[in-house]
C-alpha cells in the first residue's frame, strides 16, 4: 500500500476513534486536522513500535501477545498528546479510553485496507 493511502486510511481511523470512543475530546474537529494527526500517527507507530515491542518481548510472550494491546493504547494516546501540541490533537481522559480507542482505529484500519485491497484485486482479474 502506497504511504498516501495508509496516511488517509491513519486519517479516517482517528475520526472515527474521535468520534465513537467516549472519554477522547479532539482539539479541532476540522478534516485537515485529522490529516495531520495520520501523519503524526503513522510516524508514531512506524518509530516508536518497534523499540518498544523489542524492549517488552517478554511481557508480550508472557502475556501472549496482549501486552501488545497495552503498546497500542499508549501509541494512540502519544499520537494525540503530540497533536495536542500542534493544535489538531486530541485528548485522552482515560487508559480505557485510550484501549478502546486503539482498538477502534485497529478494527477500521483492517477493515478499510480489506476493502481497498479486495477492490484492487477485483480491477485486476484476480479470483479469490
Amino acid at each position: 500500500m502506497s504511504f498516501v493511502v495508509r496516511w488517509l486510511i491513519n486519517a479516517l481511523t482517528l475520526f472515527v476513534a474521535v468520534k465513537l470512543v467516549p472519554g477522547i475530546h479532539p482539539q479541532t474537529e476540522h478534516w485537515t486536522a485529522f490529516l495531520w494527526l495520520g501523519l503524526i500517527f503513522g510516524l508514531v507507530n512506524a518509530l516508536l513500535r518497534p523499540v518498544l515491542k523489542l524492549l517488552t518481548c517478554p511481557f508480550i510472550l508472557l502475556t501472549l501477545g496482549l501486552f501488545t494491546l497495552v503498546i497500542n493504547a499508549l501509541l494512540f494516546w502519544l499520537a494525540g498528546w503530540i497533536g495536542w501540541h500542534f493544535g489538531v490533537g486530541f485528548r485522552v481522559e482515560s487508559f480505557w479510553a485510550a484501549l478502546l480507542g486503539a482498538l477502534v482505529s485497529s478494527l477500521v484500519s483492517i477493515a478499510v485496507a480489506l476493502f481497498i485491497r479486495d477492490e484492487a484485486n477485483r480491477g485486476r482479474g484476480v479470483i479469490e
